[in-house]
């Protein structure tokens, strides 16, 4: 696994999403059920958001607002980083490192075909490492 494309292909390629007008608190609701950290924003097929645990904390706890009335686009995060399939993992972990973000959605022809996290990220560098130490002690075993 080198690429996004990678950990697409062993994951899958489903997103999941709310509308800018929806409550936050329909969207904490989502993540829990999905047992996920963030939903897109997506407005008739494009991406123009994303809402993460970090914007709830962030944005209604610490400011009192109230999440049955609050609209998602109110506390979404409009400037999303994005990558594409041909990304290679360490460029997607120094990005977002640098950045601090969590989850990247990956993005071909304008049109948003997954979603990577760290947690996906971390979990491809730990395989491609077993494979690597297996086969050194393959190698070593003869």
């Amino acid at each position: 696994m080198n690429a996004v494309k990678d950990i697409l292909r062993s994951k899958g390629h489903e997103i999941w999403f709310v509308h800018p007008d929806s409550t936050v608190f329909d969207a904490v609701k989502m993540m829990a059920e999905k047992g996920i950290g963030s939903l897109l924003v997506m407005d008739d097929g494009k991406l123009v958001g994303i809402v993460t645990e970090r914007d709830y904390a962030r944005k209604m706890i610490l400011e009192g607002k109230a999440s049955r009335e609050t609209p998602v686009k109110d506390i979404m995060t409009k400037q999303v980083l994005c990558v594409t399939p041909e990304r290679t993992l360490d460029e997607c972990m120094a990005l977002m490192t640098d950045k601090r973000a969590r989850h990247l959605p990956v993005v071909e022809n304008k049109k948003v075909i997954g979603v990577i996290s760290i947690g996906d990220l971390v979990k491809a560098v730990i395989s491609e490492q077993k494979i690597l130490i297996d086969q050194l002690q393959n190698y070593i075993s003869g």
